[in-house]
């Protein structure tokens, strides 16, 4: 099948030659023909897949008809972060640039002028994060009665970042007639009851089971001591032993301060690394992005947010450096890896108080991760030592220094108190006899009243 039997215009079609695909995915192959029948489409694939152009393609295809009134759109299409609702702009620019479509991108971090003025020249398609578009609705600078095709891309995403009440509210904003693109990798019990609310008779698109990792992925866990400095090390090592293989890599953190930390670490040791994570304003985000799609930076330190449906086309290895207590987090983590056919390799360092979330990763994904050297029962003592070493190699130095400022202060305890005073004291006693004398002198003789030392204002004579 060619994306000619799909059912796509010619000016769609002209552009997806250009872009050099000539073959759908299964997730566009099942979705596409649906789509531009108008048709509710509930799609189920895993990351890498191809899901954006499933909805982008038939969407420019029914907009060649028609045009958009101010502040009313005729498309919405929500997404969770602010870098995929940007990633979902610039495949429109890709595949649309045979059409003349207004693409109007409401996110935070840029100003609310700007997209206003975007609003009022009239929107063909609106991609927006949930706060951000209700923010323009609650100002009166965005109408949704217009809307035709509502999109919910990464809706899993939605969910983990607690977003559902904001799609709630804006599905009840939008015309019952619409049409609904619906789009997750994985299908917990709150987005099937979310389909069920606002899908009508969907057409269920669904290329592999939920939350299954690509096979072309070799996945491994790889032991680590439980402190921070021993995990660090045990990535550092691990990164040198893949060599050439190492094209570049995201490392994921669970936390924006252990990310902050980790780049730190990283450049300390000469590695070329960036980082990622929510803190970061726009523009710093996507010029970190940028540098390292195009290979200008080998490692890309990252919280989730860079976890779900960025389109980094060639990564060779991902590494949790912390093992993600959602295990629907780790099939998306791994996604990054091993996209569009290519082979790929993920690591996740697990320490003892990681093993229930492997459990819960390994029921979820429906498989046994094998171990890289070893399983946690192959720790030794060094491993789990609570000693940081020391900068350099100086850690048997430091040990040794250490022990004997022990030693010393184990002697100074065992001697007796000396009785006699401290030279400092002695010159203190030879260097202030007249002081001495001075007190003697005074304690003799008091002061009566204010004594010799009477102030100027007493003296004035006063009127009786």
């Amino acid at each position: 099948m060619t994306f000619a039997d799909l059912g796509l215009s010619p000016k769609v079609l002209s552009a997806v030659i250009d872009a050099g695909y000539t073959q759908p995915t299964p997730i566009q192959a099942g979705a596409i023909p649906h789509a531009l029948a108008g048709k509710d489409v509930l799609g189920i694939a895993q990351t890498g897949t191809g899901k954006t152009a499933s909805f982008v393609l038939p969407m420019l295809t029914r907009l060649e008809r028609g045009r958009a009134r101010a502040r009313m759109p005729r498309t919405l299409i929500l997404e969770p972060t602010r870098e995929l609702a940007a990633q979902v702009e610039e495949n429109f620019i890709k595949y649309g640039k045979n059409h003349r479509l207004n693409i109007a991108l409401l996110i935070g971090g840029v100003s609310f002028d700007d997209q206003e003025r975007k609003l009022e020249r009239g929107a063909d398609v609106l991609i927006a994060t949930p706060g951000r578009m209700l923010d323009h609705f609650e100002r009166g600078k965005l109408l949704l009665t217009g809307v035709e095709i509502l999109v919910i891309d990464e809706a899993d995403r939605m969910l983990d970042m607690g977003f559902i009440p904001d799609i709630e509210r804006i599905c009840k904003l939008i015309p019952f007639t619409r049409q609904t693109l619906f789009f997750s990798a994985t299908m917990p019990p709150e987005i099937t009851r979310l389909t069920q609310q606002f899908l009508q008779a969907p057409v269920r698109v669904e290329v592999s089971k939920p939350a299954t990792t690509a096979a072309n992925i070799t996945q491994r866990l790889v032991k680590s001591g439980s402190k921070p400095w021993a995990k660090r090390e045990r990535l550092r090592n691990l990164i040198r032993s893949e060599g050439d293989g190492l094209k570049n890599a995201i490392i994921f953190c669970n936390r924006k301060s252990e990310v902050a930390t980790l780049f730190r670490s990283l450049v300390r040791h000469e590695f070329d690394a960036g980082a990622l994570h929510g803190d970061m304003d726009q523009r710093a985000r996507m010029t970190m992005l940028e540098n390292f799609r195009k290979g200008n930076l080998k490692l890309l330190v990252a919280s989730d947010v860079a976890a779900r449906g960025l389109d980094i086309p060639d990564v060779s290895h991902v590494f949790n450096f912390d093992v993600p207590t959602h295990a629907e987090d780790y099939v998306h983590r791994i996604g990054r890896t091993g996209r569009a056919g290519r082979s790929g390799k993920a690591f996740t360092l697990v320490t003892r108080a990681d093993e229930k979330y492997v459990t819960g990763i390994e029921k979820l994904i429906g498989q046994e991760i094998e171990w890289f050297d070893g399983d946690l029962s192959t720790l030794t003592v060094e491993d789990e030592a609570n000693e940081r070493p020391s900068r350099r190699g100086r850690a048997p130095k430091q040990r040794e220094e250490d022990s004997r400022r022990r030693e010393r202060r184990e002697q100074a305890r065992q001697q007796p108190p000396q009785k006699e005073e401290s030279a400092h004291s002695e010159r203190t006693r030879e260097q202030k006899p007249s002081s001495r004398r001075h007190s003697e002198e005074k304690d003799a003789h008091p002061p009566v009243g204010f004594g010799d030392d009477i102030p100027d204002f007493m003296k004035v004579p006063g009127k009786v």
